[in-house]
């Protein structure tokens, strides 16, 4: 499918300034977020989008677009270096970084509970999962620390249950009007009352144990069902499980974005793994059967006679759940004819022996194994 333009992506023109450029990158990524947008299509617009503000954001890559277009995007390409391969997990990570701090998504606690009590901060998480926890999802349950209600004053942040006074400077509103003169007339600005925080009531008599804040150091433990195929970078969002807001504000939320354990054997690339088998040369040759590692376990499976090195292999349905429907990816074997380095005299000798044979030598001139050989390098 043909790329759109990364300008015509973002509804911006070519001498659109960086603030621009992460401007227009808010308002559409939080428009098509998955989490926030569920219609058919959001979350390919949300991939659009981040991929553009991932190049766009970044001075070299722009500059490298602007001359050369996709073509700068290209694995291929040799201004561009690796290849540009964006999923959804590059999305996410995209809009974490765009947006820095996590904890003012969609509003979720930047707003302010009844009686304008500020929320409870978010609580951000790194949790890592192997690759077999990846495949087949798992549950996993975490100790974190939180901020919860003081248990001298119950979170009133008042001693002895005196009752709070409201605000002799905004009357209780929370916010202070405030009117000023411009060279276009008078200008009413309205902001929150700094005297007390926007609540519109002050503590009178505070408490000794959490000096008014209503709130002291404690633990929560959290259960995560996590389904299998996530990705480097996906996150879950537990809203209202994270800090309690002082003097009984809402709870903020708890974000866990997830990171992938390096894998001993396995190398994954979306719900395919790929494993690296090394085969000596009669093996390769002659074919025959060999155990493999597999997630969870290990398999059996046949080498066929005339393997070539870095030939692919594959074991069906040995790979990551998707996270979307029933199917399972598959685990690619790509071969590896091992060269021994140091013979025996007696290995050599039966080299030597084998050298001699015509069906062992490599036929350089055979058009054949040029045609072959083209269509295994770029396909």
């Amino acid at each position: 499918m043909t790329k759109r333009d990364y300008y015509e992506v973002l509804g911006l023109e070519r001498t659109a300034t960086m603030p621009d450029v992460k401007k227009a990158y808010r308002k559409l990524a939080l428009k098509y977020h998955p989490d926030k947008n569920k219609e058919p299509g959001a979350e390919d617009q949300f991939k659009e989008v981040s991929e553009a503000y991932s190049v766009l954001s970044d001075e070299q890559k722009r500059a490298k677009y602007d001359q050369y277009g996709h073509a700068a995007t290209d694995q291929n390409f040799s201004g561009h270096g690796a290849g540009f391969d964006f999923d959804l997990s590059d999305a996410l990570r995209t809009f974490m970084s765009g947006f820095g701090d996590l904890n003012d998504l969609f509003g979720g606690n930047a707003g302010r509970g009844a009686g304008g009590r500020p929320a409870g901060r978010d609580i951000q998480i790194t949790l890592k999962l192997t690759l077999e926890e990846v495949a087949e999802g798992v549950e996993k349950k975490l100790k974190l620390k939180i901020q919860k209600p003081c248990s001298t004053c119950s979170g009133s942040g008042s001693s002895g249950g005196s009752p709070p006074v409201t605000c002799p400077y905004c009357k209780g509103s929370g916010r202070i009007r405030q009117v000023s003169r411009s060279f276009f007339g008078m200008v009413e600005n309205v902001g929150i009352c700094r005297n007390c925080n926007g609540e519109g009531t002050m503590i009178s008599s505070p408490c000794s144990a959490c000096s008014a804040t209503g709130l002291e150091k404690g633990e929560t433990t959290i259960k995560l069902n996590i389904p299998a195929g996530v990705s480097q970078g996906n996150f879950m969002r537990l809203r209202a499980q994270g800090n309690f807001g002082p003097r009984g504000g809402p709870q903020g939320d708890i974000i866990v974005v997830f990171e992938e354990e390096e894998h001993r054997y396995f190398e994954r690339h979306g719900e395919d793994i790929i494993y690296y088998l090394q085969v000596s040369m009669p093996l390769a040759a002659l074919g025959g059967e060999v155990t493999v590692p597999v997630l969870g376990g290990q398999a059996k499976m046949s080498v066929p006679a005339g393997t070539q090195s870095e030939s692919l292999l594959r074991l069906k349905g040995k790979g990551i759940k998707s996270n979307r429907g029933n199917r399972r990816g598959d685990q690619l074997v790509k071969v590896v004819v091992h060269t021994p380095a140091n013979l025996s005299a007696e290995s050599r000798k039966l080299f030597e022996k084998l050298a001699t044979q015509p069906e062992i030598n490599p036929h350089t001139t055979d058009e054949g194994f040029f045609q072959k050989l083209k269509q295994h390098l770029f396909g």
